[in-house]
């Protein structure tokens, strides 16, 4: 049996975070059911690896059959979420406090930019808006530089998608005791803050705000850094423990710089240099093979493509081959979490757009001659 297996989501939720939660809920053996009209066919991610593991139906919530027929799937549901604007979902009618008078048991899961309340919550914004408001996008990059944009939708995925689906989930737990469904508020703002111990405890504790390019973490000393190899490549150091940034200098045979690893002087831009230097020396195969097992904390920085023939992606089956049966083999990003009882897997493939709408209207009862009709005048 799988972890979630019974859990019915519906997933009115169109860009990248809702997908994505609902991801791992399907991955978990959740029934995912996404929802969407047909007249904004294409906005949605294209990506077939957050699109697996779901069915999709196309409704139209402002006919009122179609309101209708949602709320028939909304009271035998156990999560609904949707990635609207505050307020949309309370205008279609489809909001909390319609869903909870017909299922107590229902949780529902709104994610959005800045929240249900606040004076930024009517604003639109991405990924790259949350990480601006939320301090991350300012911490990032070189000193003395403009910001740079993460190749990667931080806000969507983890303080949007994954906060959405650690909601869900905690949820779900406190119903099994209390019989009872609630509503849970993602904010992406919200979840950005939330990622910012490290640098809120040296604001909050030293009063000192760190700057981009110059804290710990980023660049400001010589043990936790980047360099550049002779090939062109380039590998990171991350030796912030003393006894790894020892390892580092016995190997390079500057002992003297070991009691120097934080210095705030000169010798900070001497160590700099000196390993510049050094690192250019061999290519970065040839520095992992020789420091890997020394304890220096090193890694090779991989373009993408490296990344999917790396030993340890491969070993631990990070991407998976899928046999579509209707498109054939397709390679789709596997989960992260590997579990001994109860393991998520990939059992289909992203859908086509409203493709499973008729088999869901065949499990509400109706019949083959209302389902075309309902087709012709755009319930579904």
């Amino acid at each position: 049996m799988r972890a979630l297996e019974g859990i019915r989501v519906l997933d009115l939720s169109r860009l990248f975070p809702g997908p994505y939660c609902s991801m791992i809920l399907a991955d978990m053996g959740a029934d995912v059911l996404r929802i969407e009209d047909r007249r904004y066919q294409g906005e949605g991610p294209g990506m077939p690896t957050v699109m697996r593991n779901k069915r999709h139906m196309t409704l139209n919530l402002k006919h009122p059959q179609g309101l209708e027929i949602f709320c028939r799937l909304a009271q035998r549901a156990d999560v609904i979420l949707e990635g609207f604007r505050p307020g949309v979902t309370d205008s279609l009618g489809v909001g909390y406090g319609q869903m909870k008078k017909l299922n107590e048991r229902l949780i529902y899961c709104s994610v959005s930019g800045y929240g249900q309340d606040g004076p930024y919550k009517n604003m639109v914004g991405h990924d790259v808006n949350y990480l601006s408001f939320g301090g991350v996008l300012g911490l990032t990059g070189e000193a003395g530089r403009k910001p740079v944009i993460p190749p990667i939708q931080v806000a969507d995925m983890a303080a949007g998608g994954m906060y959405a689906a650690i909601g869900i989930l905690v949820a779900l737990f406190v119903r099994q005791t209390t019989g009872k469904g609630q509503y849970i508020d993602i904010s992406m703002m919200d979840g950005i803050v939330a990622m910012l111990p490290f640098p809120a405890s040296l604001l909050f504790g030293l009063g000192k705000a760190p700057r981009r390019g110059d804290m710990l973490l980023s660049g400001r000393f010589p043990c936790y850094s980047v360099y550049e190899t002779r090939d062109g490549e380039y590998i990171s150091i991350g030796a912030l423990e003393p006894r790894f940034w020892g390892q580092l200098c016995r190997k390079m045979g500057r002992e003297d710089y070991i009691p120097l690893q934080y210095d705030e002087g000169e010798k900070r831009g001497e160590i700099f240099l000196f390993l510049e230097k050094k690192f250019k020396d061999k290519t970065r195969d040839e520095w992992l093979e020789e420091l890997k097992d020394l304890d220096v904390c090193i890694g090779k920085v991989l373009h993408l493509e490296e990344t999917f023939k790396d030993p340890q992606v491969v070993h631990r089956k990070m991407v998976t081959e899928f046999d579509d049966p209707r498109k054939g083999k397709m390679k789709l990003l596997s989960s992260p979490i590997k579990m001994s009882e109860t393991p998520p897997d990939i059992r289909r493939g992203p859908a086509d757009f409203g493709e499973h709408t008729q088999e869901v209207l065949e499990e509400l009862g109706f019949k083959e001659e209302e389902i075309r009709r309902m087709k012709k005048e755009g319930v579904v």
